[in-house]
């Protein structure tokens, strides 16, 4: 069963998503958040799998309350539910570890998704929101002029884990699809991310998204 908190500071949006989660017979709502601070007291207290963060919250800001979760020993995944207009503050939880991003203007079925997916270690991006971001300079890897040329030192073992990361898949599908173990997968991608500059498998997921609008993306040599 996946263990999900919801952070959001408006009682009818937790309450709307509360309601979807709730059909998916393998999730399950721990608790509801009203702002940062809540939060981190319910993750210590409840331990989720997931936390769906919505980041402009009064007090503490579901971007302070990502950054402190996912310092945190084991943290749970943090699946950021953001509106237009925020990139600046998407782009600091891409760093921050954030597993993922989505729009809150999205249909159930995208939602439940993205829960199992960032649960199972993936990755979710919304495409809108990604190519927001893309043009707003993030990550700065994607934007450099090298960023071909850092893909192309990467093994034949490690373009393919990349190529998986750009796909959102997590360790474990990862390995499925290679035939390899996850611990030799989490090794190929540990060298993966120091070979093209990134610092989490988020912001490899968003270099994979733009080297495919270029034309280079999976598969490509």
């Amino acid at each position: 069963m996946i263990r999900v908190l919801i952070a959001d500071d408006d009682a009818l949006v937790r309450a709307g998503i509360r309601a979807i989660v709730e059909t998916g017979e393998d999730i399950t709502v721990t608790g509801e958040a009203r702002d940062g601070t809540e939060a981190v007291d319910a993750v210590h207290r409840d331990r989720p799998d997931v936390v769906l963060m919505d980041i402009e919250m009064p007090g503490c800001d579901g971007l302070t309350a990502t950054r402190r979760l996912l310092a945190r020993p084991a943290p749970p995944k943090v699946l950021v539910l953001t509106t237009f207009g925020m990139d600046e503050n998407i782009t600091a939880a891409l760093h921050a570890g954030a597993s993922g991003f989505l729009l809150k203007q999205l249909n159930p079925e995208q939602l439940l998704h993205a829960v199992r997916t960032v649960a199972a270690g993936g990755t979710v991006l919304s495409p809108t929101v990604t190519r927001q971001l893309l043009a707003h300079g993030a990550p700065q890897a994607g934007r450099a002029a090298g960023a071909r040329a850092r893909v192309a030192r990467l093994s034949t073992r490690e373009r393919q884990v990349f190529d998986l990361l750009g796909q959102g898949l997590g360790n474990a599908e990862i390995a499925a699809r290679l035939y390899m173990g996850v611990s030799t997968v989490k090794t190929y991608v540990a060298r993966a991310l120091t070979k093209l500059g990134v610092e989490n498998r988020t912001q490899a997921a968003l270099l994979a998204y733009e080297l495919t609008l270029h034309g280079a993306g999976p598969g490509a040599r």
